[in-house]
């Protein structure tokens, strides 16, 4: 709710009368706020142990001009990303890497979608969002924005262990939790890279495996930390 305060339009709050009190540091910066009940709550957060307060705002995703616009050094694409929970959270894990842009391709989830939201912890107000059906303009947007496409793939013949050219400005290429990358769009990315596994574990996670990927391009290209204020 800070963030969407700070950084995104709101134009109305509503929140039960606990929460009022726990939280009246937060209503002084509402434009309106409304007091309802614990069912409202529910409903509205579309959880059954909601916090009790939730806000209307304008949606966030750009297109993708304007989410490339600029110089972008580092960005994230989910193709066919389909669990909101993952996708919320790498789109909080490329806000904390540093990533100029995010961007939503295919039959991707929807970045408003209630658990998406939520598992962001307000790093969707933080960078530019776009959303665009095909994958391949997606990429084709990136190529002419000046980043080189790399795949995340847990099937490549390269580790990222090897790779080079990570402090190029790169667009990091993520797919489908349970079918990856198709053949046609592997086939538009420079380069695919694989995370490696030095224990048993069969595989990482998407949003851990995109963790690892952003952040060692990140450190590649040197990014400093900012200051949170």
């Amino acid at each position: 709710m800070r963030e969407a305060l700070r950084f995104g339009r709101v134009h109305e709050v509503f929140v039960t009368e606990s929460a009022a009190e726990r939280h009246a540091n937060l209503l002084v910066d509402a434009p309106a706020v409304s007091l309802i009940d614990r069912r409202a709550a529910e409903l509205l957060s579309e959880t059954v142990t909601p916090q009790g307060i939730a806000a209307v705002c304008d949606t966030v995703d750009v297109d993708l001009e304007t989410a490339l616009a600029g110089r972008p050094r580092l960005v994230a694409v989910l193709a066919g990303v389909a669990d909101p929970g993952n996708a919320g959270t790498v789109l909080r894990v490329a806000d904390a890497a540093g990533a100029d842009a995010v961007i939503f391709a295919g039959d991707a989830v929807d970045v408003h979608n209630g658990k998406c939201v939520r598992a962001s912890t307000g790093s969707l107000f933080h960078l530019p969002v776009a959303r665009e059906r095909d994958v391949l303009a997606a990429l084709g947007a990136c190529g002419r924005a000046g980043l080189r496409v790399v795949a995340a793939d847990g099937n490549a013949e390269r580790g990222l262990e090897t790779a080079t050219g990570l402090d190029r400005p790169t667009a990091w290429l993520f797919g489908n939790e349970a079918h990856g990358l198709p053949p046609e769009v592997l086939g538009h990315a420079d380069e695919a890279l694989r995370v490696p596994i030095y224990g048993r574990a069969e595989s990482l996670n998407l949003a851990t495996a995109a963790a690892v990927c952003l952040y060692a391009a990140a450190m590649a290209a040197g990014r400093r930390t900012t200051d949170r204020g």
